[in-house]
């Protein structure tokens, strides 16, 4: 992990099952330049923690100290005015190796940091969200968000396929091709029953979606809408796609009643070549060869394991 520092910014914790952390360590690489090895990230980089399915806090450190005395004359100092504030201890989970703190151990840090606050305490709906981390023996102080699992919400479609992303994964795939969307024109050529679309829309991504095959192309309108989002889906190969595109999130076709074959595999890569400048390219195959000569170099990949069923995620650019 990198060295922390004093100009430390923000601080996420991460959780997962062990067969996602190359997954997740993907995704911190592409939010964040780097990954971490346990299951905590420093950053100066501000990154909402509901995007990630992965994360589960985030502390935007204001005060780093040795000791908690320190925090809590850092907090006299603090004018909230007429507003409310709350504070949670966030060592309710393991953390580099470190134990998690007992509920009545987490109460108490939170009763003696919070009785110093010249401001009244609200539990349900706090002006000022507050956490307090000790890691290691360093005490953080700053302001806490929590992530809500908004994937979660996109699992259950009206249209869904056996061979089609979890909504986990989709989610972990948008946010690996597009770490910054601002600005961002994306296109997802064969976006089938629109798991990624779903995803990315609910992000705010600027994304459009296309398929050749007019029943999945309907199957993704309507999941779209049941989430209450707004998106384009086209219907039409990728080969007829005319636009510039920044980034284009392909997983590859492939179930028991699509046979794609090496030549259509290369055709699909050589025209998002053509039409975007950077690729996230899901496949079952080894297809390293064809990513090449289609004029794409692979710069970030892992494997994203689901019981004995395996895909490659290919980062390209």
């Amino acid at each position: 992990m990198k060295n922390q520092n004093e100009t430390t910014r923000f601080i996420y914790t991460y959780g997962g099952h062990e067969d996602e952390q190359v997954l997740c360590q993907l995704e911190m690489r592409a939010f964040f330049g780097y990954h971490s090895d346990t299951n905590v990230l420093f950053s100066s980089k501000a990154v909402d923690p509901s995007r990630s399915p992965f994360m589960k806090k985030r502390l935007e450190v204001m005060v780093a100290t040795n000791t908690m005395e320190e925090i809590i004359e850092y907090v006299k100092t603090l004018q909230l005015d007429d507003a409310t504030f709350k504070i949670t201890c966030i060592n309710d989970a393991e953390l580099e190796k470190m134990k998690k703190l007992s509920l009545p151990e987490r109460r108490q840090i939170e009763r003696k940091i919070g009785l110093e606050f010249k401001a009244e305490v609200d539990f349900e709906q706090p002006d000022h969200h507050f956490g307090v981390l000790n890691l290691h023996g360093r005490w953080y102080f700053g302001y806490y968000e929590k992530s809500e699992a908004v994937w979660h919400h996109h699992i259950q479609k009206p249209r869904s396929y056996s061979t089609a992303l979890s909504t986990r994964l989709a989610r972990a795939v948008v946010n690996i091709a597009v770490p910054d969307p601002a600005g961002l024109k994306v296109i997802d050529p064969c976006c089938g029953i629109g798991t990624v679309l779903v995803e990315a829309l609910s992000m705010g991504i600027d994304i459009i979606g296309r398929d050749k095959n007019p029943l999945v192309t309907t199957g993704s309108r309507e999941n779209i809408a049941y989430f209450g989002l707004k998106g384009n889906v086209q219907l039409g190969p990728i080969s007829d796609v005319t636009d510039d595109y920044d980034v284009a999130i392909i997983d590859l076709p492939y179930n028991i009643y699509t046979h794609i074959t090496s030549e259509q595999t290369f055709d699909i890569i050589r025209h998002a070549r053509r039409i975007a400048k950077k690729a996230v390219i899901i496949t079952i195959d080894s297809i390293d060869e064809l990513i090449e000569a289609a004029g794409f170099t692979i710069v970030d990949r892992c494997i994203a394991k689901k019981s004995t069923f395996s895909r490659e995620i290919l980062v390209c650019s």
